[in-house]
């Protein structure tokens, strides 16, 4: 296969808002030992690329500067030590950044074939979300059948996917969003009561439930003591972002006292290793249900790589449900 030297890529101009997206020029990336070269299909849209754009949330040192966590594609080329992947084969895959091109380089073990019958473009939406509900609500929160799940963000990318996820594993769950709408998908993804977090107080309604075994939460802030005190005895709080804030102040005598624990990650710091035995794990025991179609990805909407920033606006408005996605070729 011939590749290209250069590539349309979309760079981050300058920190500040969507319209600092623009479309540029950049050289096509190669491949170096167990990496697979991606020519991207389509690029999924998440809010660490929003953070990135911000200038909060920089790439590490090794990463491509580009923003884009997510893809889907065929197999461009195959660096050496790589064995599982050859050109032409459709894959899906996290990326250490730089999604937002025609080409990207990846650890070829954190690429993933296509579920059954899933296209390109469902397939784009997968790895950023899917990692992320696997490794903290299973991995690092144990949720089991039986127990109750609350996520916060119901409607977004990750809401969708852990209350899809949680429902299928046997969990009673429950979940929060901020209209009308948007409790309905809620409900329509499986969730046994979705919370309006504008007129309903989560920690009642859960209280009254007998309390959350395990809390996904990304808002942070004022939610954190109100986590605390809408967990069951023994109850678990894995804290995946901040949408306002870090900072909370909680009385620790209710954690010990109750058996509580509280953790959290952020993916894109891990090691490749770490995340090579993330994708195993979905291969295992997700992909299986993807393929069944007994879960999927939610999508709100699709934008052309040259409207990048369209689409980092439609990702930081209120309305969306699901996951966003950008098509590239």
């Amino acid at each position: 296969m011939t590749l290209p030297k250069t590539m349309r890529a979309v760079e981050i101009t300058r920190p500040g808002g969507p319209e600092v997206l623009q479309i540029g020029e950049q050289p096509v990336p190669q491949p170096g030992p167990g990496q697979i070269l991606i020519e991207v299909a389509y690029a999924g849209v998440n809010r660490p690329d929003a953070l990135q754009r911000a200038g909060s949330y920089a790439p590490p040192p090794t990463a491509s500067p580009l923003p884009g966590l997510e893809a889907s594609g065929r197999v461009a080329a195959v660096g050496p030590d790589v064995d599982r992947w050859a050109v032409g084969d459709a894959v899906c895959a996290l990326l250490p950044g730089g999604g937002y091109a025609e080409y990207v380089v990846t650890p070829a073990a954190h690429a993933l074939p296509l579920p059954n019958g899933m296209d390109l473009k469902s397939a784009a939406c997968l790895p950023e979300t899917y990692f992320t509900v696997w490794t903290n609500v299973f991995m690092r929160g144990g949720l089991t059948g039986g127990e109750r799940f609350l996520v916060h963000g119901g409607s977004s990318g990750i809401g969708t996917t852990a209350i899809q996820l949680a429902k299928a594993f046997g969990a009673r769950v429950f979940a929060t969003a901020g209209s009308a709408e948007k409790c309905a998908a809620c409900v329509q993804l499986g969730a046994e009561r979705a919370i309006n977090y504008r007129d309903e107080d989560f920690v009642a309604v859960m209280k009254a439930e007998g309390g959350a075994d395990l809390i996904l939460d990304m808002v942070g802030g004022s939610y954190i003591p109100r986590n605390v005190k809408a967990l069951a005895d023994d109850g678990r709080l894995v804290q995946i972002a901040f949408l306002t804030g870090p900072k909370a102040e909680l009385n620790f005598a209710e954690l010990m006292v109750r058996r509580l624990t509280i953790t959290g990650s952020t993916l894109r710091p891990q090691s490749d290793l770490a995340k090579a035995r993330i994708a195993e794990g979905l291969e295992a025991q997700i992909w299986p249900l993807l393929s069944a179609g007994a879960v999927g990805p939610v999508i709100d909407s699709e934008f052309p790589l040259d409207q990048a920033a369209a689409a980092h606006e439609r990702l930081e408005s209120p309305g969306h449900i699901g996951k966003i996605v950008m098509k590239v070729a």
